[in-house]
């Protein structure tokens, strides 16, 4: 089991392609484990010659869990947002990029392509932004700027996304993974469902932890907007999203796009939010064709 020490933490990973091939870190979102990113993506980047390494962000999959240390309540900690106050959290998601940031450093890797999504695609952005020389391009993929007056998420994504499961029996919870997954998913490639049953029961036999969803919505909401630190972003940028993401519709990837000095937005239809099979290798030519371009210009 792959383990690196990352800003105080371990975090757990995985790297695939050739060592001296150019780095691509993919960065997965809100409770999300990293085996979210499926292989078969990986393996597409590879094949288009990156090395690729994902990992669990803290609180969730293998890596390090904040046992026992509290976070305010959604509800409460945005009533208070909604005020003008700050309740404390227990980390960021500066922290979580940092923790990204040492996961390089663990590896030895200077700088990689940051591909980041969702919640993981915010992270992405603060380390574009607070570690420059670490990051190649950015890719933000169904990602948001965090301004408020965007438009919101369609109720029933938000409530499956933060609903817990009625119990930790495992067919409870893979009928809820099932559920979150239908309805967040992409209406223009949905998955079979043998194949989304199979994948949900190995993300529960792998993890399961919701602790750690509550302590990294509390760093969502803390974030705030992040417009003005994604003006200050140099790296080049490439923005990806679905026409019909339910969860962060695509008013933010076109917010994000215009936030970021000379990004690109590519959008495409039917596309929800999360990594379609039938979409694996369009995203993995538009990743490669970006960090290529990139590298040819630095």
């Amino acid at each position: 089991m792959p383990e690196i020490t990352a800003n105080g933490i371990t975090i757990h990973y995985d790297d695939h392609g050739p060592a001296d091939a150019d780095p691509i870190m993919l960065i997965m979102g809100f409770s999300a484990q990293m085996t979210m990113w499926p292989m078969e993506f990986v393996e597409a980047l590879v094949a288009r010659g990156f090395r690729v390494i994902r990992h669990d962000n803290r609180d969730i999959g293998l890596s390090h869990k904040f046992e026992g240390v509290k976070a305010p309540g959604l509800v409460r900690h945005s009533l208070m947002r909604r005020i003008g106050l700050r309740p404390k959290v227990p980390y960021k998601l500066a922290d979580m990029a940092d923790d990204s940031a040492g996961v390089l450093g663990g590896l030895g890797i200077d700088s990689a392509h940051v591909v980041g999504g969702s919640m993981g695609g915010m992270i992405a952005q603060h380390l574009a932004a607070r570690h420059p020389d670490k990051v190649r391009s950015l890719t933000s993929v169904f990602s948001t700027t965090g301004n408020p007056k965007l438009p919101k998420s369609k109720p029933e994504a938000l409530e499956v996304l933060v609903k817990r499961p009625a119990s930790f029996d495992e067919e409870v919870l893979v009928e809820h993974g099932v559920r979150l997954s239908r309805t967040i998913g992409s209406p223009g490639f949905p998955a079979p469902e043998d194949r989304l049953r199979e994948r949900t029961r190995a993300l529960v036999q792998r993890s399961v932890y919701p602790q750690g969803a509550v302590r990294q919505m509390a760093a969502i909401i803390a974030d705030g907007e992040r417009t003005d630190m994604l003006r200050q972003i140099t790296a080049p940028t490439l923005v990806l999203h679905g026409e019909d993401d339910p969860l962060i519709p695509v008013a933010h990837g076109h917010a994000t796009a215009e936030a970021i000095p000379g990004a690109r937005i590519e959008t495409i239809p039917g596309w929800g939010h999360d990594v379609p099979l039938e979409l694996v290798d369009r995203l993995a030519d538009a990743i490669a064709s970006h960090a290529k371009a990139a590298q040819a210009r630095s």
